[in-house]
């Protein structure tokens, strides 16, 4: 009886915490997007992502955006924050209904993520290579940093990638397709496909 009437507690204690948690929430991320100039329309968070925009660089989110960005939100195996990072004149931009969790869009020159996309805990978005391939310029960082590949990645209406892929610079994602978990994506997938693996390959069709 004792220890029913202890665990009603602590989960009403509990859900208590979490409602004030969010509201916090709401109104410090509401703060980093102001200071970062980020164009959001309605969302709800939970926890704080780490967000930096540079100058000149531009971070667009539509309606009813979701990110989780704690252990406690999504409990997969990331102790990570969602993190985004928009470079000088790149563009990112998140459609509607998009959700994602504890996630790094890493954005050298565009970003782009349609409706209705799902993006699991640990899912990792470069558009750049960050170095470059010749040994002899990376030896210079100046060198190395003018000398490294960008090139955009779109994704698709309705896509799902699935936890701790990763999506490299110049992909392409069709509507609808699946990307499985731990899967590192290279070239572009067309849709209605699952794909998955290192490098990723065509699991088989979306009927």
């Amino acid at each position: 009886m004792i220890k029913k009437a202890y665990s009603l507690f602590f989960k009403g204690l509990r859900k208590v915490y979490y409602i004030i948690l969010s509201l916090l929430d709401k109104l410090r991320c509401q703060l980093l997007f102001y200071g970062n100039r980020v164009n959001h329309r309605d969302y709800k968070t939970k926890g704080l992502p780490y967000l930096m925009v540079a100058r000149g660089g531009e971070f667009l989110i539509g309606e009813n955006f979701r990110m989780n960005n704690t252990i406690a939100s999504n409990p997969i195996g990331c102790a990570q924050p969602c993190m985004f990072f928009v470079d000088r004149n790149a563009k990112l931009i998140i459609g509607d209904h998009v959700s994602m969790s504890q996630s790094a869009l890493v954005c050298h020159v565009g970003i782009t993520i349609g409706d209705y996309v799902k993006i699991g805990g640990g899912v990792c978005i470069y558009d750049t290579d960050f170095h470059s391939l010749d040994a002899k310029i990376r030896r210079d960082s100046m060198a190395d940093m003018a000398n490294k590949k960008k090139l955009p990645v779109v994704i698709h209406d309705n896509v799902f990638i699935g936890a701790h892929s990763k999506i490299l610079k110049g992909v392409t994602i069709g509507e609808n397709s699946i990307i499985g978990a731990s899967a590192v994506v290279t070239k572009d997938i067309p849709a209605n496909e699952i794909w998955g693996g290192n490098p990723a390959k065509k699991i088989k069709s979306i009927i």
